[in-house]
């Protein structure tokens, strides 16, 4: 049997939503959080909040790129949650490198139906500054290949899949929300879900909690990661 969550390290995998260091895919809305009403003027706070739909720590829906695709309040929230988790590490790979299934295909055996397959860059070291815009990107075949293997979500400490302006287009996230997969986008702390991942005789599991927001295409997410012990 597993022990509790709560007999275990969670993770947190969220970028804090800070206006001051965010960065914001190019085109997307800007981040925007400011005080509505104030303790001292008004009694009590509240805060005026502008945000897309893909800022931060978020996750994609099919309709982000599919027409008549799922949108994010159709996603089931218990394929979401406590979901096992592998993680890859591709630290290695360089700033515009891409990340080919040759990368991936010795973890192929862990690639079932229900997990998700997080992928490991080291990039979120980079965010709120301009090398975070530069980063390693998935091939459309290995992103075929992952799906072929079972797995229907995918999440990256980058801040997409695919490359900006890249040849290929957005052939990843075609390829993903078109089956019917989610991608998450913009995670960190994945080096600690790592290291957790490398003792023995424990299992990772893994949340991600979108809004349920109406026929939107994505959401800001909070991701937390934990191990469940094994015995």
């Amino acid at each position: 049997m597993m022990s509790s969550s709560s007999e275990s390290s969670v993770i947190d995998l969220t970028h804090p939503l800070d206006p001051s260091k965010v960065t914001i895919y190019p085109g997307d809305p800007q981040l925007i959080c400011r005080p509505a009403a104030t303790i001292p003027q008004d009694g009590y706070s509240v805060h005026s909040l502008s945000i897309g739909t893909h800022t931060g720590t978020h996750i994609d829906a099919p309709s982000h790129f599919i027409v008549n695709g799922a949108s994010i309040d159709q996603i089931p929230l218990g394929a979401l949650i406590a979901c096992p988790a592998i993680v890859i590490d591709l630290t290695y790979k360089e700033a515009g490198s891409k990340i080919v299934w040759d990368d991936l295909a010795k973890y192929s055996s862990k690639m079932k139906e229900g997990t998700m397959l997080l992928l490991y860059t080291g990039w979120s070291t980079h965010w709120g500054t301009n090398a975070y815009m530069k980063y390693p990107y998935l091939d459309r075949n290995a992103a075929e290949k992952i799906l072929a293997a079972g797995v229907k979500i995918v999440g990256l400490d980058t801040l997409s899949p695919d490359e900006i302006d890249g040849p290929e287009g957005y052939g990843v996230h075609e390829t993903i929300l078109g089956a019917g997969g989610l991608i998450v986008e913009n995670l960190t702390n994945l080096n600690a879900l790592l290291e957790l991942e490398e003792e023995n005789g424990t299992e990772l599991l893994t949340s991600v909690v979108p809004l349920s927001l109406t026929g939107c295409d994505g959401s800001p997410v909070r991701a937390f990661g934990w191990k469940c012990a094994t015995v």
